[in-house]
């Protein structure tokens, strides 16, 4: 009985490219909660030093040193039906309906630094949170052969500059060094690969060999999945580009790039099969007919890079217009292809073929006083799934629709506050998603599931953040 089971860092894999995603892919869509206040339209006004991530020619428009230190709490909620999810013998899957398999709330911190060094010249850093993800279907719900958990997240710290050419012109350049880390388990199909096996000469010799090491085979009729957990991380380096042009003191356009980030994520997939019988001898022959070996685990991939173009107009002494339009080269995941190093076991092979997407934001301030600036904005974010059949429980990703306010508090010259809160609706977004491996193959990896069902998810994002200029 030699099968190959779905390896758990298939979730790596796809996590590549934030609880639930935020934007398009496992991108964390808001990375300052001034910039959240306007559904992230405002790359072009370069009012803080969040223009680290946003367009590192910003930081020629602060002054002195200023500093901003906040985080984004993600609150959501999301629900799934199952509609006929199968094993690869195309019986059902079994296991029970999920709930609250996404967490009650995630916390996304980010810092920012900047400092003007003279006229021409000025620096900054950023740390913030550019992907991640967590989710927790459980061991029993109907599509655990794909996933049953994942734990996703990736650290960046983007130390920038900028040089301002004249009045009219502004470049920037900035370095990234990402740390992505990553937990994830599944179940492992022993009961469909049983019955598959039924009347063929591999479940004799299975029978056999039972016996012969003093088993009891009768215990193969009540069979339970097996499971596998895996973590892997790396370290990954990018860059970012900036170019800033102000026609006027009041209008201003941007253009950024982020570059793709190269990542080989290592880890450790470990694979449980003590519960799946009340014997440990059988338990112990089917692992190893199985060729089911703890090893190491690796996936090379390769980040999205972004383009973004935005605008920024200052209308009166009251009111601003400001707007942005991003584009992700998601259609870098493709195939994924997950390997096993120093073992005999087949690559697992992870359909994805993910389209380019478009985010475009439009939004406003309105400076109610002296002390208070009142933010609104709204954006249109594409999911870069192409189709229910490509859609994996790991990203139940759709379009969404980002509604945000935020408002900025000045107590003195010095220190201000600034808050947000965001509302994401997501379309339902269905899944057919079928891992193409028969799991009694040797020539691959993988469970042969397929997961049917519909998602239905919204998301609250809740922003606060310190400014402080010294």
């Amino acid at each position: 009985m030699k099968q190959k089971h779905l390896p758990l860092i298939i979730a790596a894999a796809l996590s590549a490219l934030s609880a639930n995603a935020l934007a398009s892919g496992y991108r964390f869509g808001s990375q300052s909660v001034a910039a959240q206040g306007s559904a992230d339209a405002n790359a072009a006004e370069a009012a803080d030093a969040s223009t680290v991530f946003y367009n590192p020619a910003g930081l020629s428009r602060l002054d002195g040193l200023q500093v901003i230190g906040g985080a984004t709490i993600v609150v959501p909620h999301s629900t799934y039906n199952d509609t006929g999810s199968t094993r690869f013998t195309k019986t059902s899957s079994g296991g029970t309906a999920v709930s609250g398999y996404a967490p009650d709330a995630v916390v996304a911190p980010a810092l920012y630094l900047s400092k003007k060094i003279n006229d021409q010249w000025a620096a900054g850093v950023g740390l913030f949170v550019p992907y991640g993800a967590k989710l927790d279907y459980g061991s029993s719900w109907t599509g655990r052969y794909a996933l049953s958990k994942i734990e996703l997240e990736a650290i960046t710290i983007n130390p920038s500059v900028s040089f301002k050419l004249n009045e009219h012109h502004a470049f920037g350049f900035g370095i990234s060094a990402e740390h992505m880390s990553a937990k994830l388990s599944q179940a492992v199909d022993v009961p469909g690969s049983i019955a598959a096996l039924q009347g063929r000469p591999e479940s004799a010799t299975l029978v056999k060999t039972i016996v012969a090491l003093g088993g009891n085979p009768a215990v193969l009729a009540s069979a339970k999945d097996g499971a596998a957990r895996n973590d892997g991380k790396d370290w990954g380096f990018g860059f970012n580009l900036g170019y800033l042009y102000s026609l006027d003191k009041d209008t201003r356009f941007g253009i950024a790039y982020r570059s793709s980030v190269a990542h080989s994520l290592k880890g450790d997939t470990v694979w449980d099969f003590s519960g799946v019988t009340s014997d440990q001898i059988v338990n112990k022959v089917l692992a190893a007919s199985a060729h089911r070996v703890n090893s190491a685990a690796l996936v090379k991939l390769r980040t999205p890079e972004t383009l973004s173009v935005n605008g920024f107009h200052q209308i009166n002494d009251k009111f601003a217009a400001m707007a942005d339009v991003t584009w992700t080269r998601t259609s870098r995941m493709q195939e994924m292809h997950i390997e096993f190093p120093g073992t005999a076991a087949g690559d697992e092979v992870i359909r994805q073929y993910w389209k380019n997407t478009t985010r475009v934001s439009v939004g406003g301030n309105y400076k109610h006083n002296s002390a208070l600036t009142l933010r609104a904005g709204v954006a249109y974010d594409q999911s870069p799934v192409r189709s229910d059949e490509l859609r994996h429980p790991a990203l139940p990703d759709s379009d969404r629709m980002q509604y945000s306010i935020g408002a900025n508090y000045q107590f003195n010259k010095n220190s201000s506050v600034d808050l947000a809160w965001s509302y994401l609706a997501f379309k339902d977004a269905r899944t057919a998603y079928t891992n193409d491996c028969n799991p009694l193959l040797t020539v691959c990896t993988g469970n042969g599931e397929t997961t049917r069902g519909v998602y239905q998810t919204h998301l609250q994002l809740l922003g606060i953040a310190y400014n402080y200029k010294f």
